[in-house]
């Protein structure tokens, strides 16, 4: 589908090839930030030890020059944070932000001055040495950059710096004038793949653009994409809302870029054609970065935790299945996990069938396609504790929405409007929805809509504690089994 489309032009992955070291704008800024630090640590190294040593005849204690020197250093971050500083666009036109940069090392070395006199222990450092230390550190600080602005430009001629990697949709109109160079310099972007939308100025999306729209989605999870980046005219306010209420299937942050009027008018009050421009977040991520760590350790530490203190509970269940009925012991099943992406969920098998195609009847009361064993395992949630092994293998989480067949997820995406909004995290063995009653058979939309609803609810307001009072509930609904 993705070639036989029309107007979709993907990135050249090969121009960052040619280089042999390539660094994203991200880690330009860390690098710096961290060469910063390094400086003015230095700085107050030379600054003290050549000042005391000169004027006194003395070494000074080293420790005091290093608390200096990391203090300083913590608060010049800090404020170059705040004034972005670290932004790609300011790297490599530093003369135009030397203000910027004078006015934060100033402003902290005023801040370290007043954190001394109020511990009350200015008396360690005198006058002059603080004077040193703060013209060596700026001194230092500006060759630094404008060394470093030298060197990434060297890499931007040979291709060698990539922004956050997006696929692009659009206006063609609005696209055209956003070239590569535009996109990193002025968004930090490196675009992967462009789709074009929206060529009828008075209708709606069409049957073909929403495959378009479909298929950029698609392509961003293939090419790990980091971003969903739209390009329209501000004035289409129901296109924006269409494009935006399908890219929503995504997890991934969806962004807005000013068109062209709001462009030239940000252009103009530009100091510099390479200075950032801001962008309108549309659809942020479920979770950030430092709560995807959080929660993918805990998930780490619980399922192997489980397997250690579960395991000759699962060699008997194993041996239970084994001797009850013919049949594999460990059940596989497609199921659809974090952005729709398939994975074989793992299951002790309960059944004497092995379902796993276009149809997949729900389990319900009495089923006579369960087995004795089976009943007991199913009854206990024993059946579940393979999906540990999920965990470890990163497809699923301990708690979050529960998978289901892709038989059932084709059938209900298209009855319940929200229901690919479950694919935004990874799903879990345990959920929400699970521990609020929403288990078992789904005899109508209604009740799986009721499921939704409460896995949307957990996505949103998902909490390290939260996670934990799942768990706790269900340990509670273990033991009063209602499962079947």
């Amino acid at each position: 589908m993705l070639g036989q489309a029309e107007n979709i032009r993907i990135g050249v992955e090969g121009d960052a090839s040619k280089a042999s070291l390539t660094i994203s704008c991200g880690s330009a800024g860390f690098l710096i930030a961290l060469f910063d630090f390094l400086i003015i640590v230095a700085s107050s190294f030379i600054s003290y030890f050549s000042y005391h040593y000169y004027f006194y005849d003395s070494v000074v204690d080293n420790g005091v020059a290093l608390g200096t020197g990391i203090v300083a250093g913590a608060l010049f971050l800090f404020q170059a944070h705040l004034f972005d500083l670290y932004r790609f666009a300011y790297l490599v036109t530093p003369g135009r932000h030397f203000s910027r940069l004078v006015f934060a090392w100033l402003t902290s070395i005023l801040l370290v001055t007043a954190l001394l006199f109020l511990f009350r222990v200015g008396a360690v450092f005198s006058r002059g040495a603080m004077v040193c230390f703060a013209a060596c550190a700026l001194g230092l600080l500006c060759l630094w950059r404008v060394l470093a602005a030298r060197a990434l430009h060297g890499l931007l001629e040979r291709k060698a710096i990539t922004g956050r990697r997006v696929v692009v949709i659009g206006e063609e109109s609005e696209v055209a004038p956003l070239g590569a160079p535009a996109l990193l310099m002025r968004f930090g972007l490196k675009e992967l793949a462009r789709f074009t939308v929206g060529g009828a100025p008075l209708e709606g999306l069409s049957a073909a653009e929403l495959a378009k729209l479909d298929g950029a989605v698609a392509l961003a999870r293939e090419q790990r994409a980091e971003e969903l980046v739209i390009a329209l005219d501000w004035s289409r306010a129901d296109l924006i809302r269409s494009v935006e209420e399908r890219l929503r299937a995504s997890p991934l942050p969806v962004r807005l870029l000013p068109d062209r009027v709001v462009r030239s008018i940000l252009e103009r009050q530009s100091a510099s054609p390479l200075d950032p421009l801001p962008t309108v977040e549309l659809q942020r991520a479920p979770l950030t970065w430092p709560e995807q760590l959080e929660k993918r350790a805990c998930d780490i530490v619980l399922a192997a935790l489980a397997l250690v203190i579960l395991s000759p509970l699962m060699a008997m269940s194993a041996l239970a299945v084994r001797l009850d009925s013919p049949g594999p012991v460990i059940f596989r099943q497609r199921r659809a996990g974090f952005d729709g992406a398939t994975f074989a969920i793992y299951k002790f098998r309960t059944m004497r069938v092995m379902e796993d195609g276009p149809q997949v009847a729900q389990t319900r009361r009495n089923d006579p396609r369960v087995t004795r064993v089976g009943r007991l395992l199913r009854q206990s949630s024993i059946d579940e504790l393979p999906q540990l092994f999920n965990v470890l293998k990163g497809d699923m989480a301990v708690v979050g929405p529960r998978p289901h067949a892709l038989a059932h997820d084709d059938e209900y995406r298209g009855a319940i409007a929200s229901y690919a909004f479950r694919h935004h995290v990874k799903p879990g063995i345990t959920g929400w929805a699970q521990v609020n009653g929403q288990r078992g058979e789904t005899k109508r939309v209604e009740d799986m809509a009721r499921r939704v609803d409460l896995d949307l609810w957990y996505i949103d307001n998902w909490s390290f504690t939260l996670d934990l009072r799942i768990l706790w509930r269900t340990c509670l609904e273990l033991a009063r089994p209602t499962a079947y």
